[in-house]
């Protein structure tokens, strides 16, 4: 009597198995599908038994290798897409090495993007072929596809991880913005895969295979779900205590508006409404001084055709009177250095396009009538130019006797003689560029600290604020990471992007809200 109830107890149980493999047979879905991931259109669909495996050996490698693909391909449009914001440094140094501007910052990311939408299609394919039970076979065009695309993203990660290793810095900082959406997402796309699995689950015979599979199932939803306990952010917080924004400084103006370290460009900044101006200041042959960035000419200026035979030439190396012959905008235009020259309206083009290169006293007499503040790298000039031991003295020289700027308004960043600097003007704001300690900036009479995003935590800035040491970030240009250092207490940053930061009105911070 037993044995007979046994029976039907796992009779009943193979039935409630048989229905839950009953597949009603979508034909023309099924030739849509072997069609388009393995190309076989006239061949009639070949479906596994239960029991046996989806693909067999060679099939598998080519699985394995489509999922090791879209991984790592996602991993690295995640990294190059939140690396925007230091796009502009990216094909800043492809010039510096290739001689000629082109966006490919942008054509990385449009590659990435189409690498990752292909894979992913073969990836849905798949999933699609084995919760309907057919046999995996992928075509060998789609095998080279993947091998491909598993190539471009092995080899542009351990590029820009070799040449640009500290932007994965961004990529970490990035988590502390994102975390929760992709946390959720993860749980979402768990969730749907719950019944592909459970179907697959059911058709396995060998209990092995069914407790290898749910297993690491199981393991990688708890893993899923404790995530949230090891999530750090500055933002985690009452949104009451969340503090002032952080003021802006236009780096080298607002070079999205108009071409850098000109007139036009501190103009469009101070219109915006940056509170402080950056630059970069280099002496001339005469002892001028005046805005330039690069060591050279050629990114900024016309010297190709004005002096064919200088392109090479250090800037320092010219007159006054040579460089007023440059013109310092026409290269804004042709270039498009940040893709936004089809905002500008006629009159603006044509105003950039006659822009020439700034000297030191026209952008400090605008800050003057603006009374705005500004900071500056200083470069020395090379051996063999007149100001070479005195290119500090006269950058003084120009800020104290000949500009009405008030020595107050000025962050002093160089390094070099500070102290002498010190002395000589005991109202500039000394300022350094490097993480210090506590006592050695106090030592040094620093106000403010000028550092990279990167290197800067909500913690260091608690420590500096407390000894009454403000703290800046350069270059800041994206909304995420604005709000990032909004909530990490800074007090300024130096942006590309003053014309869109000064229109956010409060820090996105979705986690304060969901967690206080």
């Amino acid at each position: 009597m037993a044995s007979t109830l046994s029976q039907l107890q796992f009779g009943r149980l193979y039935a409630v198995r048989a229905k839950v493999l009953r597949r009603y047979k979508h034909h023309s879905l099924l030739w849509c599908l072997n069609g388009l991931y393995g190309c076989r259109w006239r061949r009639q669909e070949s479906r596994t038994q239960p029991g046996d495996c989806c693909c067999n050996k060679c099939e598998g490698v080519s699985s394995a290798l489509l999922v090791a693909a879209f991984c790592l391909t996602l991993v690295f449009l995640y990294f190059w897409a939140h690396a925007k914001n230091d796009y502009n440094d990216f094909d800043w140094f492809n010039f510096g090495n290739l001689g000629f501007w082109f966006p490919w910052s942008v054509v990385l990311l449009v590659v990435t993007a189409a690498f990752f939408t292909y894979i992913s299609v073969l990836m849905l394919l798949a999933l699609c072929l084995l919760s309907e039970g057919q046999e995996l076979y992928l075509h060998w065009g789609h095998k080279v596809g993947v091998l491909v695309t598993l190539t471009f993203s092995i080899v542009a990660t351990a590029v820009l991880t070799d040449l640009w290793g500290e932007e994965w810095e961004t990529l970490l900082l990035s988590f502390q913005i994102t975390a929760p959406y992709l946390h959720v997402g993860g749980v979402l796309l768990m969730t749907v895969l719950a019944w592909p699995i459970a179907l697959h689950f059911c058709r396995l015979k060998g209990k092995v295979r069914r407790g290898l599979m749910v297993g690491f199932y199981l393991i990688f939803l708890l893993i899923l779900y404790l995530l949230p306990l090891g999530l750090y952010s500055p933002c985690i917080k009452d949104k009451r205590t969340l503090g002032p924004a952080p003021a802006l400084i236009g780096h080298r103006g607002a070079p999205m508006l108009a071409p850098e370290n000109t007139l036009m460009s501190f103009e469009k900044a101070v219109e915006a409404g940056s509170e402080g101006l950056e630059t970069d200041v280099t002496i001339s042959f005469d002892g001028v001084p005046f805005l330039m960035h690069d060591r050279t000419l050629r990114r900024t200026t016309d010297v190709r055709e004005v002096f064919p035979n200088r392109t090479k030439t250090s800037a320092a190396m010219f007159t006054w009177a040579e460089l007023q012959r440059l013109n310092a905008g026409g290269w804004f235009l042709s270039d498009n250095p940040f893709g936004s020259v089809g905002s500008l309206g006629a009159e603006e083009r044509q105003r950039a396009a006659n822009q020439s290169v700034c000297s030191l006293l026209d952008f400090l007499q605008l800050a003057a009538r603006t009374h705005k503040l500004v900071i500056f790298d200083l470069y020395r000039p090379p051996r063999g130019h007149p100001y070479s031991m005195s290119w500090i003295q006269r950058t003084l020289e120009v800020i104290q006797n000949e500009s009405s700027i008030l020595s107050s308004q000025v962050l002093w960043l160089p390094s070099d003689l500070r102290s002498l600097v010190q002395e000589t003007d005991p109202e500039l704001q000394q300022t350094s560029g490097s993480r210090l300690p506590l006592e050695v900036l106090q030592r040094n009479h620093i106000v403010k600290v000028n550092l990279r995003y990167s290197d800067v935590s909500a913690r260091l800035v608690s420590e500096y604020s407390s000894v009454n040491i403000s703290t800046n970030l350069y270059v800041i240009s994206q909304p995420w990471l604005y709000s990032l250092a909004w909530c990490c207490g800074v007090h300024s940053v130096t942006t590309n992007n003053p014309q869109l930061l000064s229109t956010i009105s409060c820090a996105l911070v979705l986690w304060v809200r969901l967690w206080s």
